[in-house]
């Protein structure tokens, strides 16, 4: 069996999938190229020596079937390179993975129509709002949410993703021995178990150590067709998925957000060197040239049966705020009647109530 030895490979932290690849092209099986000798190691142009005899000083410390056993043993998937069932457009990149570690549904989710996320762990409200206002009007599609399960915008896409019945893989920056940040247990398990798939490409003991989630960045964008961009400081983990995003060959979007925030500076360069703008879901179908099906269209199109003061109300609402003042003047109703009125439409999900006593359209 030889998926054993893709595994004896991944499991040594020292050496990466490039090293493992160019073993494995020059050889061409992958049992043969993880017994090389030095002598048939040194044949491989421009392959470092001495990363050939560092690796072959780590592999003879390793008990193959002891390092399977322990993927094994903790009901860990995975796929390799040479597998046909390895995601196509992961596949496609530089330097894809050697192995995928995954846990959950991986291939119940549409491979074909995958859309990374990426911005800031410490995101506005702004952008959290208007990130599940996007995600939503692509919710009850086969669309699936890639996103890095860190904290701010990668937590709000992985959820909204959630609440708009989409499929979402989270893609993590160490072994399935840890969950990082601890603050998403609860979210990582209900991907895991219900919405979705966890991927790594790190064998399960190794840590989620700062330099690897760069790393990680690459299988973010790697699985998607595009990705979206909804907030990200000049010097950011998210302007580094956008970049490697376009040297990918893949569309490159972008959400705006208030010109004052700190973190919408790399939003606002990406957007002058050509990246697609994105205020709405359809935006995001037109950048990618996605269809929805009729039925959830005509779905989208149909809103709760709304009595005469509702709908009063709901022509007299934007997606700005409007305060309790304002809405009396405009519509003429007492305050009891528009209270009330308003507390029936939040709870149709058409309105949203804000800060304070102010409201807004969904």
């Amino acid at each position: 069996m030889e998926n054993k030895y893709w595994i004896a490979f991944s499991s040594i932290e020292e050496i990466d999938s490039r090293f493992i690849q160019r073993l494995y092209n020059h050889f061409g099986n992958i049992k043969t190229a993880f017994s090389a000798t030095l002598n048939d190691i040194k044949q491989i142009d421009g392959l470092s020596v001495k990363k050939a005899e560092n690796f072959l000083k780590l592999r003879d410390k390793i008990d193959i079937d002891k390092t399977y056993s322990k993927v094994e043993s903790r009901g860990i998937n995975f796929v390799t390179l040479e597998d046909e069932n390895y995601p196509k457009m992961l596949k496609n990149i530089e330097n894809p993975p050697a192995v995928l570690y995954y846990k959950g549904k991986l291939f119940e989710c549409n491979l074909e129509k995958t859309l990374a996320i990426v911005g800031s762990r410490k995101a506005s409200s702004s952008a959290r709002d208007n990130l599940r206002k996007i995600i939503s009007g692509l919710g009850n599609t086969d669309i699936c949410i890639v996103s890095g399960l860190a904290s701010g915008i990668d937590t709000v896409a992985h959820n909204s993703a959630i609440e708009s019945n989409l499929k979402t893989i989270g893609v993590i920056a160490s072994g399935f021995d840890y969950i990082y940040p601890t603050s998403n247990k609860t979210l990582y398990e209900s991907i895991e178990n219900t919405h979705g798939a966890i991927v790594t490409e790190y064998y399960p003991t190794f840590e989620p150590i700062k330099f690897r989630f760069p790393q990680r960045n690459r299988i973010v964008s790697g699985l998607a067709y595009g990705t979206l961009v909804a907030e990200a400081s000049l010097k950011s983990g998210a302007l580094i998925t956008a970049n490697l995003t376009l040297e990918q060959g893949r569309e490159l979007m972008c959400m705006p957000g208030d010109i004052s925030n700190i973190n919408t500076q790399g939003i606002y360069k990406l957007l002058k060197n050509g990246a697609s703008l994105v205020t709405e879901s359809e935006d995001i179908l037109n950048a990618l040239n996605w269809e929805l099906p009729q039925s959830v269209v005509q779905q989208k199109l149909e809103l709760p049966s709304l009595t005469v003061e509702e709908e009063k109300i709901y022509n007299n609402l934007t997606v700005e705020e409007k305060g309790i003042d304002e809405l009396l003047t405009l519509t003429g109703l007492n305050l009891e009647d528009l209270l009330m009125n308003l507390t029936t439409m939040e709870l149709k999900g058409i309105i949203k109530q804000c800060s304070g006593d102010r409201y807004k359209k969904i």
